[in-house]
């Protein structure tokens, strides 16, 4: 088990949620995915998760991703997720850690753009530990360029889109209406046909 995931097992029951444990933490062969969840927990939520290194590194969005340069979206760091975390749609039993219901609402590849002030390349992982990394999505729904700022000593960040890089047309998502990339399904329908297999 990698180290970085000591605090996601330690939340956990694998007895009791079909989340995956993340034994095989060998970096995928793209290396740098990235994938947007939908998650019907005690709060409804977006969970924004980028590929680095052996990990997902992984930030709660209330609001979700934005597509319009003028929306700040809150991002609220959680523990990191393995990289088989990409691929999990389900229903995580009542009681457990994040109890609900979860959807993959959009999967892709990132760019890394991170640089320094002299427009030397920052390695990626080491921009978010310095508090701001900026990407460019390549995904279903999302793409652009994109950056993650911390704003707060409490450890909060901001989403935003790059100024000059047009807003799509879709907008935000409707949470309850959305339907997953992978399945075609909302988080009604997972919940229905998953909600009895725990």
């Amino acid at each position: 088990m990698s180290e970085r995931l000591r605090t996601y097992h330690g939340k956990r029951d694998f007895t009791r949620t079909r989340e995956p444990q993340g034994q095989d933490a060998t970096p995928g062969g793209e290396g740098h995915r990235f994938v947007v969840q939908i998650h019907d927990a005690s709060t409804l939520h977006f969970d924004f998760r980028l590929q680095v290194d052996d990990v997902l590194k992984s930030w709660s969005i209330p609001k979700g991703p934005s597509d319009d340069p003028k929306d700040k979206r809150l991002a609220v760091p959680t523990e990191d997720h393995p990289l088989e975390y990409e691929e999990f749609e389900g229903v995580i039993p009542e009681g457990e850690y994040g109890g609900g219901t979860v959807i993959v609402w959009d999967h892709g590849t990132y760019e890394p753009l991170s640089h320094d002030r002299k427009g030397r390349p920052v390695d990626f992982g080491e921009s978010i530990e310095h508090g701001h990394a900026t990407f460019r999505l390549s995904g279903s729904k999302l793409h652009g360029e994109y950056a993650l700022t911390r704003i707060r000593d409490d450890g909060a960040w901001l989403l935003v889109k790059a100024k000059g890089d047009r807003a799509r047309a879709h907008g935000t998502p409707d949470p309850r209406r959305a339907r997953s990339v992978t399945s075609g399904r909302t988080l009604a329908q997972v919940a229905a046909a998953d909600g009895g297999e725990e």
